[in-house]
């Protein structure tokens, strides 16, 4: 399905602490393509450890695209991305190289392969949702939402608080359900191969915990303080990172960063479901398990012509 004379979008998504990030540039390596990031918060200049963001001295002199793009104190914007991250898988493309998109931000990774479309924004009307979610929680704005738009209530998740108030924002602000605006299921675009990694339930939350001490052996603490100097509680979605959010409350608290490392773990075991449940929806996807040692041999297998 990709080859040399005619390349195609190649997507590596799934849970955090899978392995994407590795697969993917050794897929990149093989195919002579180069990676193109789909983890939202690897966006952000100077967030690394938090985001266990691939170094550059290990990346085998491989290119990445749409990593360090945006400050911490910017709000990342999916409509924003879909334009960059389109724009560069088609230069891509046509200049006869594969693009391999790698991350674990579902709509994101939706924004490239499908058509998606992003309605403005009206801050007075998203305000007023944030409040009714503060006020009254995410359960209460999803039977908001299955009484405006059943479909769009099926398709969201109804812990997902930040996208139940987009969806009710959209209504509110077009007259139209926001379903109107979910992708239609259907071929992947630039004749993408999704490649999903995901590994047992106890084993990945065994990687998670270690992956989190690792993060704060490494300097975790130290980087989030030195972010916030350069504006990070004041970024609206950069404050909000697993690890970045938990670090910044123990500031405010009593500075055990032993609760703040226990509170990232949790919520990172907690946000690995939410992409497994995210991502298994999508019938598209070839799923490998993450621990096989002959991985890239059996991904490659799917990808020959």
């Amino acid at each position: 399905m990709s080859t040399a004379s005619e390349p195609h979008l190649v997507a590596v998504v799934g849970p955090t602490a899978t392995g994407k990030s590795d697969l993917a540039i050794d897929l990149a390596e093989q195919l002579g393509g180069e990676v193109v990031n789909a983890d939202a918060m690897q966006l952000y200049r100077g967030m690394d450890i938090g985001t266990a963001k691939v170094p550059v001295d290990q990346r085998r002199d491989v290119p990445h695209h749409l990593i360090d793009v945006l400050e911490v104190t910017d709000t990342a914007s999916v409509a924003v991305y879909q334009q960059q991250a389109r724009a560069i898988v088609e230069d891509l493309l046509g200049n006869g190289v594969t693009p391999v998109l790698v991350g674990g931000s579902g709509l994101y990774v939706q924004a490239v392969v499908d058509d998606l479309r992003f309605p403005g924004t009206d801050p007075t009307v998203r305000e007023r949702w944030e409040l009714e979610l503060q006020e009254h929680g995410a359960e209460a704005l999803h039977r908001r939402l299955g009484e405006l738009d059943p479909a769009a209530a099926v398709a969201i998740l109804p812990s997902n608080g930040r996208r139940l108030v987009r969806a009710l924002e959209v209504i509110e602000i077009t007259g139209e359900p926001f379903s109107a605006n979910l992708p239609t299921p259907g071929p992947a675009r630039y004749g993408g191969v999704l490649i999903g990694l995901d590994r047992p339930a106890d084993v990945l939350d065994e990687r998670v915990d270690a992956r989190v001490t690792r993060m704060f052996d490494s300097g975790l603490v130290e980087e989030v303080r030195r972010l916030e100097k350069c504006g990070l509680r004041h970024g609206r979605t950069a404050s909000r990172a697993l690890g970045y959010q938990q670090v910044l409350d123990e500031f405010d608290g009593s500075q055990d960063m032993a609760d703040a490392a226990a509170a990232t773990a949790r919520a990172t075991r907690r946000f690995v479901r939410k992409q497994r449940s995210w991502f298994r929806r999508d019938q598209r996807i070839h799923w490998f398990d993450a621990g096989s040692a002959d991985l890239l041999a059996d991904v490659s297998a799917v990808l020959e012509p």
